[in-house]
C-alpha cells in the first residue's frame, strides 16, 4: 500500500529509461478503469480511440490536446492540432492492469489499486529513447493526469498547454542530463 502522505505528483525515473507517475483518484476502481478504456471518457483527458478489450487488439489513439481545457493555452511550435498513434494492447487484467505499445518506446502500463474510497493509478512508461523524449513524456503524462484528476473530481481543468510548458521546465530540472 502506498503512503498517501508522500505521494508526489511528479514522475520519477525508476530505471534509466523508465518513468513512473502516480495519481490518487476518486473511486471506485471501475470508474477509473472506464476513464482508461472508454474512448469518450479517455478523450476528455488523454486521447480518443476505440479499445477492443483483447490482448493483441490494435488501437489507434487520437490526441486533440486543444480540446482538453478551455482555454487550451498556446500550443507549442511543432505540435500538430491532431496527433495519431497506432498501438496494441499488450496486457489486460480488468480492472487492475492495462498495458499498450507506445510508438518507438517500450510501452505504457496502467495499474490500478484501490485505496479506501480512492484508487491509486500508476502509469509506467518504459524504454524512453533519450532525455528529450523523457522531458516531453514526463510533462505530457503529468499534464494529462492532472486533467484526469480534475475531471474525475468534478473540477474544470487548468490550461493543458500552459501546464505542459511549465511542467517541461520542471522536468528539465528533475531529470538528470
Amino acid at each position: 500500500m502506498t503512503d498517501l502522505a508522500t505521494l508526489d505528483a511528479y514522475g520519477v525515473l525508476t530505471e534509466p529509461a523508465t518513468l513512473k507517475i502516480e495519481r490518487l483518484l476518486p473511486g471506485p476502481i471501475d470508474r477509473v478503469w472506464a476513464y482508461l478504456t472508454q474512448s469518450e471518457l479517455r478523450r476528455q483527458w488523454l486521447a480518443a480511440g476505440h479499445m477492443e478489450m483483447t490482448v493483441g487488439a490494435p488501437l489507434e489513439l487520437v490526441w486533440r490536446n486543444d480540446e482538453l481545457s478551455d482555454p487550451p493555452g498556446q500550443r507549442p511550435a511543432g505540435f500538430p492540432e491532431e496527433q495519431r498513434m497506432q498501438s496494441r494492447i499488450t496486457e489486460l487484467d480488468p480492472p487492475r492492469k492495462l498495458a499498450i505499445s507506445w510508438g518507438n518506446t517500450g510501452g505504457v502500463s496502467f495499474a490500478l489499486e484501490p485505496q479506501g474510497d480512492r484508487v491509486l493509478l500508476t502509469v509506467t512508461h518504459r524504454r524512453l529513447p533519450d532525455r528529450a523524449t523523457m522531458l516531453n513524456i514526463g510533462a505530457g503524462w503529468h499534464a494529462h493526469l492532472d486533467i484526469l484528476a480534475a475531471r474525475m473530481s468534478g473540477q474544470e481543468p487548468g490550461s493543458f498547454w500552459e501546464s505542459w510548458a511549465r511542467l517541461k521546465g520542471d522536468y528539465e530540472r528533475r531529470i538528470p542530463a
